[in-house]
């Protein structure tokens, strides 16, 4: 019995020709870095619901920015949490001058100009009610909430962001942070746009690190319906049109049949965020020995270049650039 003259395997057969004829490579440059900052003085506080990931207050925070800057990854992603007494319903506490997102957002780039710094943009971490926008009546209202962020990214401009990155999914606010960053003089200052948001059950840990779980209802009015795929073109064509120049994806793995459809259909760069409940789900499980941590990590990374990511935002960056640089 003679066997084909095309034999797959021969290309399989060492890692040098594995790697000669990889489709998709990862590099410190594909990450984005998720940083959760507290307030108060000398504060590195594990989140539980994530180990291995921590709070920072704004004095230690140039520990972990120093790891990043030396690793060779160039972008971070700033969230904060806040205090329940700086919390209400009218956004007061995010537009302070001298907030903790806009303290964290001068600090990293009077220290690390280098460093690409991208700000959450959301009213949750801030809202008495854990939603992403203003509550009337138990209803979260759009165009008000939307006119608020509009006014928070300007104020994250002002601070010195490199790019905003509205989280919310209230409709219409790409358009209303675009026009308050023009009309301000803040043409340069990018959007990274949460297009596609699901309501998901992923996020919980995230929720646990900010206290930013919603205190009535869910956020099923505002972010899409798992259910839904051909939804997330129409939101990432809007989004693009009101002047996004990055599209996010959000949750990862259960949605990489989206990230593809949204990679192949458009043209600007596309990210997706690697979320707080499958960095658990792996860590989880390696713990419990039933996972080879590393290995995973690196499998699911790389799905994502496979499936179309530009960028990825992951708990995992500073642990997959260690492995990739041949370090544990």
């Amino acid at each position: 019995m003679r066997y084909p003259g095309t034999r797959l395997r021969r290309n399989r057969k060492s890692e040098a020709i594995r790697s000669m004829v990889r489709e998709n490579q990862l590099s410190p440059d594909d990450f984005m870095v998720p940083l959760f900052i507290t307030e108060g003085e000398n504060v590195k506080d594990e989140i539980p619901s994530m180990p291995g990931y921590f709070r920072h207050s704004l004095d230690r925070l140039n520990y972990e920015l120093d790891e990043i800057a030396e690793l060779g990854i160039r972008s971070v992603l700033l969230f904060v949490k806040v205090p329940e007494d700086k919390k209400d319903n009218n956004g007061t506490e995010p537009l302070r001058d001298d907030g903790l997102m806009q303290r964290a957002i001068k600090h990293t780039k009077e220290n690390y100009p280098d460093l690409f710094v991208i700000s959450d943009v959301a009213l949750d971490p801030y809202s008495s009610y854990g939603h992403d926008g203003i509550v009337k009546n138990n209803e979260i209202v759009n165009d008000i909430s939307a006119e608020l962020l509009a006014k928070i990214a300007l104020s994250h401009a002002c601070a010195g962001v490199d790019m905003v990155a509205p989280s919310d999914m209230m409709d219409g606010r790409i358009d209303l942070i675009r026009k308050k960053l023009d009309q301000n003089g803040y043409e340069n200052t990018g959007i990274m746009a949460y297009s596609v948001k699901y309501a998901s059950a992923f996020y919980g840990p995230f929720r646990d690190a900010l206290d930013s779980a919603p205190g009535f209802g869910d956020k099923k009015t505002y972010q899409m319906d798992p259910a839904n795929s051909k939804e997330a073109l129409v939101e990432a064509r809007m989004d693009i049109q009101e002047g996004a120049d990055i599209i996010m994806i959000k949750p990862g793995q259960p949605y990489l049949d989206i990230l593809k459809a949204v990679s192949d259909e458009l043209e600007i760069p596309v990210s997706v965020y690697h979320v707080s409940g499958e960095y658990s789900m792996i860590k989880a499980a390696a713990e419990k020995g039933w996972l080879n941590e590393n290995e995973v990590i690196m499998e699911s990374l790389i799905s994502f270049k496979r499936a179309g990511a530009s960028l990825i935002v992951t708990y995992f960056a500073k642990q997959a650039v260690k492995l990739l640089n041949g370090s544990k």
